[in-house]
């Protein structure tokens, strides 16, 4: 005989598979002038504990402001467009550019501050993101040099 009702989880490997469509990303999330976040994976939407994942747009011919991420690693993998992300290299003295395209991948470090430009007078730049904290955590700056 077959049991027409699930039976509870008890084994803690046997979960369900959520799944987030396009219409389901939300943009309450941390935001940054000059950029649109939008979550899909988090612990609101789906109740990860150590996962922030989703999407970032910045619009043609703009700019982001300032921003770190606090204890947070980030990986950036670029869609659409030719963004640009900018930092302040202590090695150098002054702001370093690394310039994209899509397929590409950035590295962002905990902690680090940088922008997102998108230099393309005509298109938006998406890039999707995936960070190790649950939430995403965004600290706006004044400045990516450090303090004085």
């Amino acid at each position: 005989m077959t049991d027409s009702v699930p039976r509870a989880v008890t084994d803690g490997f046997h979960q369900r598979l959520h799944h987030v469509a396009p219409v389901g990303l939300s943009g309450d999330t941390a935001q940054t002038r000059g950029m649109t976040r939008v979550e899909a994976i988090s612990g609101k939407t789906v109740g990860s504990k150590d996962l922030w994942m989703g999407e970032t747009h910045v619009a043609a011919a703009t700019a982001s402001d300032n921003h770190h991420h606090g204890e947070s690693e980030t990986a950036i993998y670029v869609v659409r467009g030719n963004p640009v992300f900018v930092f302040y290299s202590a090695e150098l003295g002054a702001e370093t550019r690394i310039e994209t395209k899509p397929g590409d991948y950035i590295f962002v470090p905990p902690w680090v501050p940088h922008r997102e430009e998108n230099p393309d007078p005509d298109n938006q730049a998406i890039v999707v993101i995936a960070r190790t904290t649950q939430e995403a955590i965004v600290v706006n700056l004044p400045s990516l040099k450090p303090p004085s």
